[in-house]
């Protein structure tokens, strides 16, 4: 027999399977000899009291052996000799894009400007230790996009959307431990999350698809509104009738070929702020109400939000024991992002603190039509470098000394590796956002006491949240209204928000490819 039930234990029961088990047995009202076996199927913590507790829904197997239960296995198709697929872009959208064309029988081919996973981190290393922007290979291109090395966070609201059970699955069916299954918040690991994305790639090519990395598209062919296949930097033509375009959200160079090919593609309204990083350590007073983290609990995230003038000013992408990075994609721009490895084990914890933006906020843009946001957002990085010294070091700022607008006579060192340049943050940012941002502050101190400090460090910018730009699809067909057989998919199309719903959107346009 198997017995469902929800209860609420300590952190050090949750982590003790004999003290489980006798609080199990009196919950459920059952003898601790019936239990053969407790499986936990959704583990969440309840902060909001001064006793912390863990949420736990739970099988209990009463004199009845646990066989342990396989995700569903996937049944790929051998595609050698069957008519391509293009997928433009290695990030959750298209891999994801990739393993469902498997499903169908179906020929993928993914066109990556950037590096395999391997390859990639010495590109890293460069940006990080000499500054040195790789404009195809970074954070954000390269094999797995943007979340291969900053983060893997799994956690979405996107359940509607699609199967996220499946895209789970397959994670774990390519070296994810299955314990993303059971967090409310389930994380991968910046550390972990490369030898993922490189076993779904050895499943692409085992089953006979195509995984081309160092090749950029510099031109998708077209013939009578329809698409016909791409040209790639060296000359070379590819050949499709289809093709799923999943660049990411920094793709410019995409957004501008699409403008000036006369294909319709829209400005979208995005978020935009700064990173500030705190101690670890004092995020888990202010959320655990604890002068100690005990052993039992992970390091404390938090997620804030507020309205600020009737704009929503808000945190994002919040990383518990993690780092600052550099995520330019360009010479001549500074942007950050913030990750953290499997364990969440870095003394500083960081998160984008951000402002809503609005249409009207790109008026001084407007001559670049639907581009104007992405220009918009641009211009801002541009004047972070120049501020920072023309290299990649980070304006930054205490943070009381950012409310007050008072330049800081020193900087902490943080986590960002490329260092910090003492700077008034209001002179990269137009005046509306500054002062979104520190009244949002002032509002998040009053909400979390302490959290408004001069030992944290705002870093200037968080740009790179979302797309600026949407490319426009049909909601039955999901092909672009104007060009027959392109399917506009994931983050970079304005479509999705993280890793699991850039992965369910890359699912959805495989299928409609399919028919």
């Amino acid at each position: 027999m198997i017995k469902n039930i929800s209860l609420q234990v300590l952190p050090e029961t949750a982590s003790n399977s004999d003290l489980l088990k006798k609080e199990v047995s009196i919950k459920a009202n059952v003898k601790r000899s019936d239990i053969y076996h407790i499986e936990i199927l959704k583990r969440s913590i309840d902060a909001r009291q001064r006793i912390i507790k863990i949420n736990l829904q739970i099988d209990i197997y009463l004199k009845e052996a646990y066989i342990k239960k396989q995700g569903k296995q996937p049944d790929y198709k051998d595609v050698n000799n069957q008519e391509p697929v293009i997928i433009i872009g290695a990030g959750p959208a298209g891999l994801f894009a990739a393993l469902t064309l498997l499903e169908k029988g179906i020929k993928p081919i993914i066109i990556e400007r950037g590096k395999d996973v391997q390859r990639r981190r010495k590109d890293l290393a460069l940006l990080t230790k000499k500054h040195i922007v790789n404009e195809d290979s970074n954070y954000c291109f390269g094999e797995g996009g943007a979340g291969t090395y900053s983060d893997g966070k799994l956690y979405t609201r996107s359940k509607k959307r699609g199967d996220v059970t499946k895209i789970l699955d397959s994670l774990i069916h390519h070296g994810a431990t299955p314990e993303i299954r059971v967090d409310a918040h389930p994380h991968i690991g910046t550390n972990k999350l490369p030898k993922i994305i490189q076993s779904i790639r050895e499943t692409i090519i085992q089953f006979g698809g195509e995984v081309l990395f160092d090749s950029k598209v510099t031109d998708i062919r077209i013939k009578n509104n329809a698409v016909r296949g791409i040209v790639l930097h060296n000359g070379t033509k590819i050949d499709s009738n289809k093709i799923i375009l999943a660049t990411g959200h920094s793709a410019r160079d995409i957004f501008e070929l699409l403008y000036k090919k006369g294909i319709e593609i829209e400005a979208k309204e995005f978020a935009l702020g700064v990173r500030v990083e705190h101690s670890q350590e004092l995020i888990d007073q202010l959320q655990y109400k604890c002068k100690t983290r005990g052993e039992f609990l992970p390091p404390a995230p938090y997620s804030i939000v507020k309205q600020v003038q009737g704009r929503g000013v808000y945190s994002f992408c919040m990383c518990p024991g993690g780092i600052i990075a550099p995520c330019a994609t360009q010479p001549g721009e500074v942007v950050t992002n913030g990750w953290s490895p499997s364990k969440r084990d870095y003394p500083t914890s960081n998160s984008g603190i951000v402002v809503e933006l609005k249409f009207e906020d790109f008026a001084p843009y407007k001559e670049y039509g639907p581009l104007a946001g992405m220009y918009f957002q641009k211009g801002i990085e541009q004047t972070a470098w120049e501020i920072g010294g023309k290299t990649q070091k980070v304006p930054a700022q205490r943070l009381v000394d950012f409310t007050q607008n008072k330049l800081s006579q020193n900087i902490p060192k943080t986590s960002y590796i490329p260092g910090t340049t003492s700077a008034k943050l209001s002179e990269i940012f137009p005046l509306f956002i500054t002062q979104h941002l520190q009244e949002g502050f002032k509002l998040f101190g009053k909400q979390m006491k302490g959290y408004l400090t001069n030992e944290a460090v705002v870093h200037a910018p968080e740009s790179r949240t979302s797309s600026p730009v949407r490319i426009p699809r049909d909601s039955s067909t999901l092909q672009h209204p104007q060009i027959k057989g392109l399917f506009p998919c994931g983050e970079g199309a304005g479509y999705a928000g993280g890793i699991i719903s850039a992965a369910i959107d890359g699912v959805k346009c495989a299928e409609k490819c399919s028919i």
